[in-house]
């Protein structure tokens, strides 16, 4: 197993359907990574102490998912000196607007990088961490072009066959 270099952490286990595209993503990055159920807000000593500890344990980056208040993201980065991604999740009485604004809305001095709300998240907040990681590591800059070639070909392809599909029609 690689050692760690992103921390994935989610406020509530409900969160895993969508914060394990992430764990995917970095999967097939071969990004090692560690995933952890801590809330903000039940478990805020857990929360500060895993902050804390994340750049002497060799942590680069962060990724914080949340619902509702959404204040995990923001909890993180405050008691840490590496990037920190967020994900809100989709859900409860505002369908996700106040998750996406609680981790959006971050005084001067607090960065959180927002993703977005949905099954994208995910995948989003992978590809910006090993973007992260990618500046001083070129066997992943290396996959990245390698993975945005693949988006390339794919649009292409669905051209391709909306451009066939068209011409059958006429």
């Amino acid at each position: 197993m690689k050692k760690p270099l992103v921390g994935i952490v989610m406020g509530s286990d409900s969160d895993w359907p969508l914060v394990t595209r992430a764990h995917e993503t970095l999967n097939e990055f071969d990004i090692g990574h560690e995933v952890h159920v801590i809330s903000a807000h039940r478990s805020p000593d857990i929360a500060i102490d895993y902050a804390c500890t994340a750049r002497p344990r060799g942590l680069k980056v962060i990724i914080a998912a949340a619902g509702g208040a959404a204040h995990l993201a923001g909890i993180i980065a405050a008691h840490t000196s590496i990037p920190v991604i967020g994900i809100p999740i989709q859900g409860g009485a505002l369908n996700g607007i106040d998750s996406l604004l609680s981790t959006a809305q971050m005084p001067a001095g607090i960065p959180v990088a927002t993703v977005t709300l949905g099954s994208a998240g995910g995948v989003n907040a992978a590809i910006l961490a090993a973007q992260i990681i990618a500046t001083a590591d070129e066997e992943i800059a290396t996959k990245l072009e390698e993975y945005k070639k693949k988006l390339n070909t794919r649009v292409r392809a669905a051209n391709d066959r909306i451009q066939a599909q068209l011409k059958t029609k006429k």
